[in-house]
């Protein structure tokens, strides 16, 4: 091989290796950490904890922290609509708040991995303040259609770059008992390599766990309904 071909062959071989994405390797940094449930806010009332910590994430914060790749100001544009970090103003919401204000980091792709249904979630922001939160809102309720793969139509996902991975259920025990309906009650993400990589209350860590032997145990739960999945953008 003539020395300029060889010194093109190594550039390549570089390239390739450079141009590999590091969302590959997201949130590895955060493995091991413990898990806390609520272990961020705005550090003033009505919730007093930090804006941002390595320490100890819950399954949100994790996957919003490692979305942030630890930027505090890039993880305060996941978090609050528009940036504006007020406790109200938090994307509390999958459903209704945190998908429809991240559309620049994220996108809906679970309709290109399997055969979907239909959730109808009604969201009540307004009795969940006053129930949880004990403030006083006047927010109308919202109505979205949650689209999902069902655990019983769940192919072998074989996807080539990291998702974000939401576990959809329907739980009228948790409805009654924070005050409105929520859908999503989980996520995480998923590598390439069919391992979820999330923060595991049950565990009390961030782990990685096979997924198909995390969503066989999840299936055999009557609330548990199936997964949304959103590329990263």
């Amino acid at each position: 091989m003539k020395k300029n071909s060889f010194v093109l062959f190594l550039s390549f071989l570089f390239l390739m290796a450079c141009s590999k994405p590091a969302v590959e390797y997201i949130g590895s940094e955060y493995v091991g950490k413990k898990y806390t449930n609520d272990p961020l806010g705005e550090e003033k009332y009505p919730d007093m904890d930090p804006l941002i910590r390595f320490d100890a994430f819950d399954c949100m914060t994790f996957v919003e922290t490692s979305l942030a790749g630890g930027d505090l100001d890039k993880l305060n544009k996941i978090r609050y609509k528009g940036g504006n970090i007020d406790f109200l103003n938090r994307n509390h919401f999958m459903e209704t708040d945190w998908i429809n204000n991240n559309q620049n980091i994220v996108q809906n792709v679970t309709d290109e991995y399997g055969k979907t249904a239909l959730r109808n979630v009604v969201i009540d922001k307004q009795n969940w303040f006053k129930k949880i939160h004990k403030i006083d809102t006047k927010i109308p309720k919202q109505t979205v259609k949650i689209e999902y793969i069902p655990y019983s139509d769940l192919p072998e996902i074989k996807n080539k770059k990291t998702l974000i991975v939401l576990f959809v259920v329907n739980n009228p025990k948790m409805r009654d008992r924070i005050g409105t309906d929520m859908a999503i009650s989980h996520v995480g993400f998923l590598l390439e390599n069919g391992v979820l990589r999330h923060a595991s209350r049950d565990m009390g860590r961030v782990v990685d766990v096979n997924f198909k032997d995390y969503v066989a145990k999840r299936a055999k739960n009557k609330n548990d309904l199936g997964i949304i999945l959103l590329g990263i953008k």
